[in-house]
């Protein structure tokens, strides 16, 4: 525990006050969970589905559940229940499953748009073209049971600090736009999710708001 509370104090010491830590915790054990929760981390981020409902029930309550990897719509049900915020929208209709399911569970469900930023084809992702004709759909217009509150994206995997410099850049600068043009009267579009444990320093200086942090925080798997 001395480790974990180590890294944890670390990191918080380089992150501004309005920089949230989401601490990814795919593949760990609940025990180590318990460890993180216990040292007062409350954002707990999952890649897979099943491994976040698994988990959910065995922890305290008042853990904010991120959804951060590639979801796919036939498993937005079991996470509509509790999941505090989802990173990973897509597509259009991943948005229309979660708004159905939020409404089922009686819920608005806080929503990322994952923005394609890097130069790697095994990421996913809308384009900005893709985002705005999202955003000015009549589909999207009709949704009640979702929010909107920001973006995500995930830089170039590169030792080149410049690549990745230059793509969260362009993640602000296109976060800026919506919010100057769909989200001006929306106090909740705040969110800017980038940044892991190999990059999270040129994220935050370029504007990240919320970082996703696994082997910096609980070391190798």
């Amino acid at each position: 525990m001395e480790i974990l509370a180590e890294h944890i104090i670390n990191i918080q010491r380089e992150m501004p006050p309005n920089v949230t830590l989401v601490a990814v915790t795919k593949t760990r054990p609940i025990e180590l969970l318990e460890e993180a929760y216990s040292l007062g981390l409350r954002n707990f981020g999952e890649n897979r589905v099943q491994e976040m409902v698994d988990k959910q029930p065995l922890l305290p309550a008042d853990i904010k559940w991120h959804q951060i990897g590639h979801l796919q719509t036939n498993k937005v049900k079991f996470i509509a229940p509790f999941v505090h915020l989802i990173h990973s929208i897509d597509s259009l209709k991943l948005l229309m499953e979660v708004d159905r399911q939020a409404l089922k569970n009686d819920r608005i469900i806080d929503c990322l748009l994952q923005i394609y930023i890097a130069r790697e084809e095994s990421k996913f992702g809308l384009d900005e073209e893709e985002a705005i004709l999202m955003l000015q759909s009549d589909e999207f217009r009709e949704m009640k049971n979702i929010r909107i509150c920001g973006l995500m994206g995930m830089a170039t995997y590169t030792d080149d600090d410049e690549t990745v410099r230059r793509e969260f850049a362009s993640l602000k600068s296109f976060f800026d736009r919506l919010k100057s043009d769909y989200f001006t009267e929306k106090d909740y579009f705040t969110h800017l999710s980038m940044g892991m444990s190999g990059d999270y320093h040129i994220a935050i200086e370029q504007g990240s708001t919320m970082v996703r942090i696994g082997t910096a925080l609980f070391g190798e798997r």
